[in-house]
């Protein structure tokens, strides 16, 4: 009981949290930690991290290999394109979403108007739309054959394009515009919480110094934000990386489309595995501006004193104003897109609904399950591990096992379908030289070595739900399940995973969907006739074919609403 008091704290000052925090904190790290250094779990968790750094390992060694002077031909001709296409895209997507992001979940936290709290969730509902079907609905509807030039064109009488000047949907600015409709939810949740967790105490300072509301925002607000209003854009500057749909049907020529282009188009691996490393540097770069964004400054409030935001009641003009500008995104993000796929699906539904639609179902239900539940049980692996064995490198190595969801899938294609074909090769060989029988394709060019990429790809989502749901379990039950006699499995058993049901159900359905959408990995290393609903949908766009693709389209997005309800 003495013990217990000892570390029982007080109710004193912030500062005197603080202290006793730092007191705490030591004394725990002062005790011995209990080391399973060679134990099945610890075993288990290296293994892991070793195979999913593999591929990347795989991308730095092919660059390497001799490209028979594509990469000099790339540096001469196409790499500087690639490259500044691909800053324009990230900077114009990330300003774009910053605008959206922060000015949306401002107004929606300090202000109070007529559909706020509809417009809280609402402003989610672009994330289930993936952007390359967004691309599909606007080019569909702004095209010089679209609905909206036609109308232009009967009521002024133009005749041709030289009559009229229209901006061009399938271009940079294009792909910028379309990006930002769907990818500024990441900046919003962020910025929503950070401005959430301040206090009005510390708006309440800056409005006896005579500072207004747009003041306090930029002055005092947006300051205290910034660390989330980073992370945000540094998610989104990684989507912009990773994106293959939108850009290929632009015709934007950024890295990830020259990876594709340079592997099918040119066939040669090692010119792929180059341009991927050239990717690897771009997020190598993001990664330390982010850290350097953010490294050295604190940006925290001292008050103790915490009271609900009371909010700006916006009323009349105002009110509506703010109502239009939360409306917007929502209508041009989510909701056209999905009224035009919608009824497109209804008009053809009896030619799209067919054997081919039914097969791509299944491919993508099956796959992302699997692929899914595989995720979530490797994140328990990963995390229950580092529970009970907390060295350096153990934790070194889960983190390591979490980056694949910071590297652009062509990136990950690459590292991943030449080290299994080279796999498969030397079964083959040793087969056919052992008992003269051919093992053909067991690895590469199959569906194992797409669920493999989308395990890589997202197993930091699970990682990261798993940790958290563990995380708020006291240390306190794993003692008690040893005093009755259970080990390590049979607590995880019998008491984490039980406790934890709803952080593994969690995780589960981000993978899941996450892996409905994946266009990259899905169309670099797919099998020969396997489409998933992802593939299915980009070929009949690019065929001009938006009417047939319209319910696969719409699929995806009824199954991508999902994470938006949890």
């Amino acid at each position: 009981m003495d013990h217990q008091k000892r570390f029982e704290p007080p109710s004193v000052t912030a500062e005197g949290m603080e202290l006793i925090g730092v007191s705490v904190g030591a004394r725990t790290q002062a005790q011995p930690p209990r080391r399973r250094r060679f134990d099945g779990w610890t075993v288990a968790c290296f293994a892991v991290a070793g195979a999913v750094a593999a591929p990347l390992l795989a991308v730095l060694l092919l660059a390497l290999a001799p490209s028979h002077g594509i990469w000099i031909h790339l540096v001469s001709t196409v790499l500087p394109h690639y490259v500044t296409t691909t800053l324009a895209l990230i900077v114009g997507v990330g300003l774009g979403t910053l605008v959206v992001g922060t000015g949306c979940a401002w107004l929606v936290t300090l202000c109070r108007f007529p559909g706020r709290r509809v417009f809280e969730w609402a402003l989610l509902l672009p994330l289930a739309v993936p952007s390359y079907v967004v691309a599909y609905v606007y080019t569909d509807l702004l095209d010089y054959s679209g609905p909206l030039q036609i109308l232009l064109r009967e009521i002024f009488g133009w005749a041709s394009p030289r009559d009229y000047w229209f901006p061009e949907i399938r271009s940079l600015g294009g792909a910028m515009a379309v990006m930002t409709l769907v990818l500024y939810p990441y900046v919003y949740l962020l910025a929503r919480a950070a401005f959430l967790e301040q206090s009005t105490c510390v708006l309440e300072v800056s409005r006896t110094l005579g500072k207004g509301p747009w003041q306090s925002f930029l002055r005092i607000a947006l300051p205290l934000a910034r660390p989330a209003l980073v992370v945000g854009v540094g998610l989104v500057a990684m989507e912009c990386l990773n994106d293959f749909g939108t850009v290929d049907y632009f015709a934007v020529a950024t890295l990830t489309a020259g990876v594709y282009d340079v592997w099918t188009n040119m066939n040669s691996t090692a010119g792929a595995a180059q341009l991927a490393t050239v990717m690897l540097v771009f997020v190598l770069a993001l990664v330390g501006l982010e850290r350097a964004a953010r490294g050295g400054r604190r940006f925290h409030h001292t008050s103790t004193r915490y009271r609900p935001l009371p909010g700006h009641r916006l009323k009349g003009l105002r009110g509506a104003l703010a109502a239009i500008i939360c409306g917007t995104p929502i209508a041009l993000g989510f909701a056209i897109p999905a009224l035009v796929l919608a009824r497109y699906a209804v008009i053809n539904y009896a030619s799209s609904f067919d054997d081919g639609y039914l097969r791509t179902v299944w491919n993508s239900l099956s796959l992302s399950l699997g692929s899914a539940l595989l995720a979530t049980m490797v994140g328990v692996l990963l995390a229950y591990g580092l529970r009970q064995n907390r060295s350096a490198p153990l934790h070194a190595a889960t983190r390591l096992a979490s980056v694949g969801y910071a590297v652009p899938g062509a990136v990950l294609a690459v590292g991943i379908i030449v080290p299994l074909a080279a796999l498969d090769n030397r079964l083959d060989s040793l087969l056919r030289e052992t008992v003269g029988l051919s093992s053909g394709l067991l690895l590469s060019g199959t569906v194992f070595a797409v669920g493999f990429g989308y395990l890589v790809r997202f197993l930091a989502l699970a990682f990261g739900t798993v940790e958290s749901g563990l995380t708020r379990i006291t240390p306190n039950m794993d003692g008690a399940a040893r005093t009755l006699g259970l080990g390590p499995g049979g607590t995880l058993r019998r008491i984490h995973l039980p406790l934890m049901r709803g952080s593994l159900l969690t995780a589960t359905l981000l993978v899941f969907v996450d892996s409905m959408k994946e266009l990259p990995i899905t169309m670099l290393i797919r099998p020969f006739n396997f489409d998933t609903l992802a593939t299915y949908v980009h070929q009949l766009a690019s065929d001009e074919l938006l009417e047939k693709s319209a319910l696969g389209a719409l699929t995806i997005v009824v199954v991508g609403i999902l994470p938006v309800i949890l």
